[in-house]
Protein backbone atom coordinates (compact mmCIF):
# COMPACT_ATOMS: atom_id res chain seq x y z
CA UNK A 1 0.00 0.00 0.00
CA UNK A 2 1.78 3.59 -0.86
CA UNK A 3 1.78 6.24 1.54
CA UNK A 4 -1.02 8.65 1.33
CA UNK A 5 0.95 11.72 0.35
CA UNK A 6 1.68 9.94 -2.66
CA UNK A 7 -1.79 9.36 -3.52
CA UNK A 8 -2.62 12.91 -3.32
CA UNK A 9 0.58 13.98 -5.05
CA UNK A 10 -0.24 11.54 -8.07
CA UNK A 11 -4.53 12.32 -8.10
CA UNK A 12 -4.69 15.76 -6.57
CA UNK A 13 -4.29 17.23 -9.68
CA UNK A 14 -7.44 14.82 -11.78
CA UNK A 15 -9.35 15.18 -8.41
CA UNK A 16 -9.07 19.36 -8.57
CA UNK A 17 -9.56 19.26 -12.43
CA UNK A 18 -13.04 17.10 -11.81
CA UNK A 19 -13.70 19.53 -8.73
CA UNK A 20 -13.66 22.60 -10.94
CA UNK A 21 -15.84 21.03 -13.84
CA UNK A 22 -18.74 20.23 -11.46
CA UNK A 23 -18.30 22.72 -9.21
CA UNK A 24 -16.70 26.02 -10.83
CA UNK A 25 -13.58 27.67 -9.37
CA UNK A 26 -15.29 28.85 -6.22
CA UNK A 27 -16.24 25.66 -4.30
CA UNK A 28 -13.57 23.44 -6.16
CA UNK A 29 -11.07 23.93 -3.38
CA UNK A 30 -12.75 22.73 -0.61
CA UNK A 31 -14.24 20.12 -2.51
CA UNK A 32 -11.15 18.69 -3.42
CA UNK A 33 -9.72 19.30 0.46
CA UNK A 34 -13.12 17.68 1.27
CA UNK A 35 -12.18 14.55 -0.75
CA UNK A 36 -9.14 14.07 0.64
CA UNK A 37 -9.77 13.93 3.73
CA UNK A 38 -12.99 11.55 3.55
CA UNK A 39 -10.36 9.14 1.40
CA UNK A 40 -7.88 9.32 3.98
CA UNK A 41 -10.30 7.95 6.54
CA UNK A 42 -11.35 5.41 4.42
CA UNK A 43 -8.11 4.62 2.41
CA UNK A 44 -6.77 1.89 4.95
CA UNK A 45 -9.70 -0.38 4.43
CA UNK A 46 -9.47 0.19 0.95
CA UNK A 47 -8.43 -3.37 -1.08
CA UNK A 48 -5.21 -3.40 -2.62
CA UNK A 49 -6.05 -4.09 -5.79
CA UNK A 50 -8.90 -1.25 -6.24
CA UNK A 51 -8.71 1.46 -8.61
CA UNK A 52 -7.48 4.73 -6.90
CA UNK A 53 -8.28 7.21 -8.98
CA UNK A 54 -11.96 5.86 -9.65
CA UNK A 55 -12.40 5.62 -6.31
CA UNK A 56 -10.96 9.27 -5.66
CA UNK A 57 -13.36 10.66 -8.37
CA UNK A 58 -16.30 8.97 -6.73
CA UNK A 59 -15.65 10.41 -3.43
CA UNK A 60 -14.88 14.02 -5.73
CA UNK A 61 -18.52 13.37 -7.33
CA UNK A 62 -20.04 12.85 -4.21
CA UNK A 63 -18.83 15.73 -2.55
CA UNK A 64 -19.76 17.77 -5.44
CA UNK A 65 -23.28 16.54 -4.92
CA UNK A 66 -23.16 17.42 -1.24
CA UNK A 67 -21.68 20.81 -2.13
CA UNK A 68 -24.08 21.76 -4.73
CA UNK A 69 -27.28 20.22 -2.48
CA UNK A 70 -25.45 22.53 0.34
CA UNK A 71 -25.48 25.98 -2.17
CA UNK A 72 -29.18 25.73 -2.99
CA UNK A 73 -30.11 25.63 0.78
CA UNK A 74 -28.06 28.75 1.48
CA UNK A 75 -29.11 32.08 1.53
CA UNK A 76 -29.73 34.05 -2.10
CA UNK A 77 -27.91 37.40 -1.75
CA UNK A 78 -30.44 39.98 -3.28
CA UNK A 79 -30.20 44.16 -3.83
CA UNK A 80 -32.96 45.07 -1.51
CA UNK A 81 -34.37 42.89 1.60
CA UNK A 82 -37.82 42.42 1.41
CA UNK A 83 -40.16 44.62 3.44
CA UNK A 84 -41.00 43.32 6.88
CA UNK A 85 -44.34 43.21 9.20
CA UNK A 86 -44.69 46.55 11.00
CA UNK A 87 -44.89 46.71 14.24
CA UNK A 88 -45.82 50.36 14.92
CA UNK A 89 -49.81 49.63 14.83
CA UNK A 90 -50.38 52.07 12.02
CA UNK A 91 -53.16 50.67 9.43
CA UNK A 92 -50.84 51.38 6.60
CA UNK A 93 -48.55 48.81 7.95
CA UNK A 94 -48.74 45.29 8.47
CA UNK A 95 -49.09 44.24 11.82
CA UNK A 96 -49.06 40.00 12.06
CA UNK A 97 -49.27 40.20 15.86
CA UNK A 98 -52.07 42.66 16.13
CA UNK A 99 -54.17 40.62 12.79
CA UNK A 100 -53.47 37.15 14.93
CA UNK A 101 -54.97 39.36 18.04
CA UNK A 102 -57.68 40.53 16.12
CA UNK A 103 -58.42 37.12 14.60
CA UNK A 104 -58.88 35.27 17.74
CA UNK A 105 -61.97 37.61 18.48
CA UNK A 106 -65.59 35.81 18.56
CA UNK A 107 -66.78 36.79 14.80
CA UNK A 108 -69.80 38.98 15.77
CA UNK A 109 -66.93 40.91 17.76
CA UNK A 110 -64.02 41.34 15.26
CA UNK A 111 -66.92 42.26 12.18
CA UNK A 112 -68.31 44.79 14.36
CA UNK A 113 -64.07 46.19 15.33
CA UNK A 114 -63.32 45.78 11.42
CA UNK A 115 -66.56 47.46 10.40
CA UNK A 116 -66.49 50.02 12.84
CA UNK A 117 -62.75 50.78 13.77
CA UNK A 118 -61.40 50.29 10.25
CA UNK A 119 -64.20 51.21 7.81
CA UNK A 120 -65.79 53.80 9.95
CA UNK A 121 -69.27 52.66 9.72
CA UNK A 122 -71.70 53.50 12.57
CA UNK A 123 -73.43 51.32 14.71
CA UNK A 124 -76.84 51.12 12.77
CA UNK A 125 -75.09 50.27 9.51
CA UNK A 126 -73.13 47.41 11.30
CA UNK A 127 -76.21 46.27 12.58
CA UNK A 128 -77.88 46.08 9.30
CA UNK A 129 -75.14 44.42 7.91
CA UNK A 130 -75.04 41.44 11.12
CA UNK A 131 -78.42 41.54 11.83
CA UNK A 132 -78.75 42.85 15.32
CA UNK A 133 -79.57 46.01 16.90
CA UNK A 134 -77.28 49.31 16.89
CA UNK A 135 -76.84 48.53 21.07
CA UNK A 136 -75.47 44.79 19.92
CA UNK A 137 -73.03 45.80 17.63
CA UNK A 138 -72.20 48.84 19.98
CA UNK A 139 -71.27 46.30 23.08
CA UNK A 140 -69.65 44.00 20.46
CA UNK A 141 -67.68 46.20 19.33
CA UNK A 142 -66.67 47.69 22.90
CA UNK A 143 -66.03 43.93 23.59
CA UNK A 144 -63.91 43.46 21.16
CA UNK A 145 -61.37 46.32 21.88
CA UNK A 146 -61.56 45.26 25.44
CA UNK A 147 -60.61 41.99 24.69
CA UNK A 148 -57.86 43.28 21.97
CA UNK A 149 -56.56 45.49 24.83
CA UNK A 150 -56.10 42.96 26.98
CA UNK A 151 -54.66 40.24 24.69
CA UNK A 152 -52.85 42.35 22.23
CA UNK A 153 -49.21 42.60 23.69
CA UNK A 154 -47.85 46.24 24.13
CA UNK A 155 -44.84 47.74 22.85
CA UNK A 156 -42.81 50.68 22.34
CA UNK A 157 -43.73 52.71 19.76
CA UNK A 158 -41.02 54.43 17.70
CA UNK A 159 -42.14 58.18 19.27
CA UNK A 160 -41.17 56.54 22.81
CA UNK A 161 -44.84 55.85 23.91
CA UNK A 162 -46.92 52.62 24.11
CA UNK A 163 -50.24 51.62 22.13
Amino acid sequence: MRPFEQIVADYGPVVLRVCRAVLGPVDAEDAWSETFLAALKAYPDLPGDANVEAWLVTIAHRKAIDATRARARGPVAVAAPPERPAATGRPEQWDGDLWAALRELPAKQRAAVAYHYLAGLPYKEIAAITGGSTDAARRAAADGIRRLRATYPLSTSDEGGTR
